[in-house]
């Protein structure tokens, strides 16, 4: 079982926070709280002192179990919403915390919950807020080799939950039968949970991420299957687009070309590159080979969640983010977040990597076949 270092993830945390200014983060993110803390779940908050002191507050049925699974030094229990308010209060005043800056993960935060976290019954009057965003995805960027082994576990799974969909996909299945054989396949595999499984079948491919349906599957029917598995707190991502039937010349030409363009770009993943480069030279072989640009980002990190940073420039900025700096070494991405889309059908191939030094090391490896 890999262990994480919480303590060295808090010291980075703590100097990153001394570098913008920052007296303390609080945190509603699951996927943030679980990074620093171990433990990350709904209706819960974390608060994080500059000095690297966590307070955890959490419903009070809750307790024991985040007592079991978290580094804390505080860990309060509370009844409902207003009890939560009262509870961070409590956490400004054990960090003695009356004037400064406190941080909020303003892309995660609606409005009500804003209104919650800044609550004159919880916030000092003297404390002002920041969107602390770029802090958690600077921190989390970068994987450490436990979570990359983590993510390694996480991409066999979605081997074999794509092996799964692909031998269900047949001539009256409906693509809601076929995410149900992936995800019984990943579950047996060790997934506790995944994100949202995608498959879209016949004209629906030409939808970026189609939301399943209970819409019957065709011979010749192109399918796309996108699927993101969570083994351990840590997710894989993966899509490969299958034909029932053989393929007319125009979807192997096309399929063809994306898959190239995605090998292409796969292969230059290497320290150093920016993901707006690699993001140009997938779109650049599209339109080289004769076809428009995928619409869409094509790229984006992966870890906890199944897309973080980096994301490209453009949808970087869309999700509240910070262009991202060159890629370093044990960053992972997924490439073919979006496809190439005719008007009649789409098709796409994407899969996650580790970009090392010299180059990629490829973690899903489900054949990318158009043809079964």
């Amino acid at each position: 079982m890999v262990r994480h270092d919480y303590e060295r993830r808090l010291r980075n945390c703590s100097e990153l926070m001394s570098q913008a200014g920052f007296n303390s983060l609080l945190l509603a993110k699951p996927s943030n709280m679980a990074y620093l803390t171990g433990d990350g779940r709904l209706c819960a908050y974390a608060m994080v002192s500059r000095e690297g002191k966590v307070l955890l507050g959490v419903p009070k049925t809750d307790v024991e179990d985040v007592r079991r699974s978290a580094r804390f030094d505080v860990l309060d229990g509370f009844e409902d919403e207003v009890g939560m308010v009262h509870s961070i209060a409590h956490a400004f005043e054990r960090i003695q915390l009356t004037n400064g800056s406190v941080g909020l993960e303003y892309t995660y935060l609606t409005l009500s919950m804003m209104g919650m976290f800044t609550h004159p019954h919880a916030k000092p009057p003297g404390v002002t807020v920041k969107d602390c965003t770029h802090i958690l995805s600077e921190l989390r960027t970068v994987k450490d080799a436990g979570e990359v082994e983590l993510i390694k576990a996480a991409a066999k799974v979605a081997d074999a939950g794509m092996a799964a969909a692909v031998k269900a996909a047949e001539t009256g299945m409906t693509e809601s039968h076929v995410a149900a054989a992936a995800e019984y396949a990943m579950r047996n595999a060790d997934a506790e949970e995944f994100w949202r499984t995608y498959i879209s079948s016949g004209p629906r491919t030409n939808i970026a991420h189609g939301l399943l349906t209970q819409r019957k599957l065709a011979q010749g029917d192109l399918v796309m299957i996108d699927l993101h598995p969570i083994v351990n707190g840590y997710s894989a991502d993966i899509c490969r687009t299958v034909c029932l039937g053989r393929p007319v010349e125009p979807q192997a030409a096309a399929y063809d070309a994306y898959l190239t363009a995605q090998q292409v770009t796969i292969s230059r993943a290497r320290e150093g590159i920016g993901v707006a480069e690699l993001e140009r030279i997938l779109q650049g072989s599209l339109r080289d080979a004769g076809y428009g640009e995928c619409l869409g980002p094509p790229i984006h990190g992966v870890g906890i969640d199944f897309e973080e940073s980096p994301l490209p420039p453009g949808h970087a900025f869309f999700h509240g983010e910070k262009e991202p700096s060159p890629l370093r070494a044990n960053v992972v991405i997924a490439v073919g977040n979006c496809g190439l889309y005719t008007g009649p059908w789409g098709v796409r191939v994407e899969d996650t990597l580790v970009v090392g030094p010299q180059g990629p090391t490829v973690l899903t490896t489900f054949e990318r076949r158009l043809e079964i």
